[in-house]
């Protein structure tokens, strides 16, 4: 005759709780190796997706030490606004890309079209200045509808005015050499610079879902454009050709700065 043992409780607790401990976040031994590792954690997904920790993929981009060997390749720099080099076009639902600025230049304020980001800073130094979002985004197109009185639209200047409204500057952050850091539009909109005067600095991000164009955003008066078509300067390594309608695109430069 058989008979069957009830395991203890305190065992049955144990492999329930051994069960639901995550898997431990790998190290990558250099960039290919990264780009293996968040093929694998995201599979056909991005960030936002169900069941996607977000946190374990920005530890995953953490783990992962800048080594020059591996980047080389990628920084390429134009003289007075950033780049975006494609390091890999992951699967159709996030992209990964170096980001190449010179010396004290930065990015306009800008959105990110519902894609989420995830910044690692590969060398040098970066500015993140988060700002909220204005009460209400208005293009720089746009302009109130004539209210009928007087023909010079005097009160419609008046309104005109009473719109133009500086942004505000929720938080500023200088990041390190190998820090990461987190942004999506719900978190605000954003600016990123390179504050050091004498050299370049580099950046990895992975955009989910890719996007191709956002709104910047004048500070001081808080109307929006259109970025334009946002294109790489290279493409794994390689330059482009289309290089030149970078120079078309808002985002790669703060078009206010002069104003």
């Amino acid at each position: 005759m058989s008979s069957t043992m009830t395991p203890p409780t305190s065992m049955v607790a144990h492999a329930a709780e051994t069960e639901n401990v995550p898997a431990p976040v790998p190290v990558p031994a250099s960039l290919d190796e990264l780009v293996k590792l968040l093929h694998a954690e995201l599979g056909t997904k991005g960030l936002a997706c169900e069941g996607v920790n977000v946190d374990r993929v920005k530890a995953l981009m953490s783990n992962y030490v800048s080594n020059e060997e591996d980047w080389r390749k990628y920084a390429h720099f134009d003289k007075n606004r950033y780049t975006r080099n494609l390091v890999d076009d992951g699967n159709g639902m996030f992209n990964l890309m170096i980001l190449a600025w010179p010396e004290t230049v930065g990015s306009a304020i800008h959105d990110h079209s519902g894609s989420h980001c995830i910044m690692k800073i590969l060398d040098g130094e970066l500015q993140e200045t988060l700002y909220d979002w204005p009460d209400k985004v208005i293009n720089e197109t746009d302009h109130p509808s004539d209210s009928g009185v007087g023909s010079d639209n005097s009160d419609d200047d008046s309104k005109e005015k009473e719109k133009i409204t500086p942004m505000n500057i929720k938080k500023e952050t200088i990041m390190h050499r190998n820090e990461c850091a987190y942004m999506s539009d719900q978190l605000g909109l954003h600016r990123v610079s390179n504050p050091l005067k004498t050299r370049g600095s580099l950046s990895l991000h992975l955009y989910t879902p890719p996007y191709e164009t956002c709104k910047t955003f004048n500070e001081r008066s808080s109307k929006a454009r259109s970025s334009g078509k946002c294109v790489y300067y290279s493409s794994r390594g390689e330059k482009l050709e289309s290089c030149p309608a970078y120079r078309t695109c808002s985002l790669t430069s703060d078009p206010y700065k002069q104003q």
